[in-house]
């Protein structure tokens, strides 16, 4: 497959279902809980020196703060991709990151 045919045909992760709402208001909660969800993750992942960007909608730009990126497709593949680029294990559910949610957001 092509990586554009790879790009296009991806499903929707069920972390990014919304709840039911008409056409004209789906792209813009969409693109609202994308951003929501970019901010929180943001406050994680400087844990482990990473932050993330929304690509096109579709995809998460994940990058380290010494440069590295990786196109992840959802939250599901985001801890191992996580690992790759900082190079040692990552654990959303350390000490570390609880107390890093708790005084950002607690």
């Amino acid at each position: 497959m092509c990586g554009l045919c790879g790009i296009l045909g991806s499903e929707d992760h069920w972390a990014d279902l919304l709840p039911l709402a008409d056409e004209t208001e789906l792209s813009r909660v969409r693109r609202n809980e994308r951003q929501r969800r970019v901010r929180y993750l943001n406050g994680v992942l400087g844990a482990f020196s990473c932050s993330v960007t929304d690509w096109q909608g579709s995809k998460y730009l994940l990058s380290t703060f010494t440069g590295k990126t990786e196109l992840v497709d959802d939250l599901g593949q985001l801890w191992a991709a996580v690992e790759r680029l900082a190079g040692h294990a990552a654990d959303p559910l350390s000490p570390v990151v609880h107390e890093r949610i708790s005084r950002l957001y607690g």
